[in-house]
């Protein structure tokens, strides 16, 4: 058996959680990919894997040899980006993982303009607000929007600083009192991005807790929302930008200071950086000056 193959397909298997998402993604079939991984447990003499109707689960030992696997696996992935590197070849497959509203806007029109000159690499993008682990899941980069810097193992480069608005509808203030300081925000109905770290307390003023009839995992959504003239938003100006230019929204308590947000482009520390990694990023770090600074 090619015992390489073998684990890549284990490890793939067990990022994915299905066999017969794996046989897909290799275009092969599912009971092909279940008797390498049958015949991996055979050589080892051990059960990576407990099989059932719904769903995998790794042993004890499944678990301990994965990590092993990937240590592995990326000390290859290093070899290969070591040649690459010497020859200044930025291709490959490029598995990323983006901010949802972030990657719908500024993102995608900036990876837009990457594939364009780049036809090398292959783009894998996935969108979602919620915190992942990128090794864990198998991404070569990730994009994180912070007030702070990063504490963890990745190497984050600062790709934009951007800041916060308060908006509301252009209608708003035709059926509710006017907001003349952040305390103001306790009698207006203030919606509450999920995610965000101090759930309803805004960073303003010290902290202003607010409340409000909309509580959302995506700020687009809430958006649409202060369109209507319904609520308050305190959302990041990559999102309200447009909306601000269009009439569409107006900035409440402008002269209030604001956390600046950055956008950050993460990726495991290694000793090798594939060329694909860092083409990327030194793309986008030159697309977002010249576009917020043309």
């Amino acid at each position: 058996m090619d015992k390489l193959r073998a684990m890549k397909l284990y490890a793939r298997l067990a990022e994915l959680g299905s066999f017969t998402k794996v046989a897909e993604e290799m275009n092969a079939s599912k009971s092909m990919i279940s008797k390498e991984i049958t015949r991996l447990e055979e050589e080892l003499g051990a059960r990576l894997i407990y099989r059932t109707t719904r769903r995998l689960q790794l042993t004890d030992i499944g678990e301990g040899y994965l990590t092993r696997c990937r240590k592995l696996l990326l000390q290859m992935e290093d070899a290969d980006n070591y040649v690459q590197d010497m020859q200044g070849l930025p291709k490959g497959r490029l598995k990323v993982n983006a901010p949802m509203a972030l990657g719908i806007t500024d993102l995608g029109k900036a990876f837009a303009d990457f594939m364009a000159v780049s036809p090398d690499i292959e783009v894998d993008m996935h969108l979602g607000d919620a915190p992942m682990d990128l090794v864990e899941h198998g991404f070569d980069l990730g994009f994180r929007v912070a007030s702070q810097q990063f504490d963890s193992l990745y190497i984050g480069r600062p790709i934009m600083r951007f800041s916060y608005k308060v908006c509301a509808g252009p209608s708003y203030f035709q059926r509710h009192g006017p907001i003349k300081k952040p305390v103001d925000l306790h009698d207006h109905n203030c919606f509450i991005y999920s995610y965000f770290r101090g759930q309803n307390v805004w960073p303003l003023a010290g902290g202003v807790e607010v409340h409000g009839t909309l509580k959302v995992n995506n700020t687009i959504f809430m958006l649409e929302s202060i369109k209507k003239n319904l609520g308050i938003g305190f959302i990041p100006d990559f999102i309200a930008r447009s909306a601000i230019e269009a009439g569409d929204v107006i900035e409440v308590l402008p002269q209030i200071e604001k956390p600046e947000l950055t956008l950050y482009a993460m990726y495991p520390e290694r000793q090798f950086v594939p060329p694909k990694i860092t083409h990327c990023v030194e793309f986008l770090q030159k697309w977002f000056r010249e576009s917020y600074h043309a």
